[in-house]
C-alpha cells in the first residue's frame, strides 16, 4: 500500500466503522481498516491507540467522501 495512493476518510470507533465499510462496499468501494489497538495486541504489546482509521484509493475519493457525507446527514 503506497501511502500516496491512499487516503484516511475516517477514524473513530468499531461501530461506526463497521457502518460505513458496509455503505463504502455497497457502492463496490472496498476499503482498508487500520485498526492500530488490533495489530497491537497480535503483536504482543499493550499499546492503546484513539480510533480505528479507513483509508480508500485516490480513485474512489470523491465517491467514498459523498457516502461518508450522506452518512453523517442521516444522523
Amino acid at each position: 500500500m503506497r501511502k500516496n495512493n491512499y487516503y484516511k476518510i475516517f477514524t473513530g470507533q468499531l461501530v461506526e466503522i463497521i457502518k460505513i465499510k458496509g455503505e463504502l462496499e455497497k457502492a463496490n468501494i472496498i476499503p482498508i481498516i487500520k485498526d492500530k489497538n488490533e495489530s497491537a495486541r497480535l503483536a504482543g504489546f499493550g499499546s492503546i491507540f484513539n480510533g480505528i482509521d479507513i483509508f480508500v484509493h485516490h480513485d474512489e475519493l470523491s465517491e467514498s467522501l459523498k457516502i461518508l457525507s450522506n452518512l453523517k446527514k442521516a444522523k
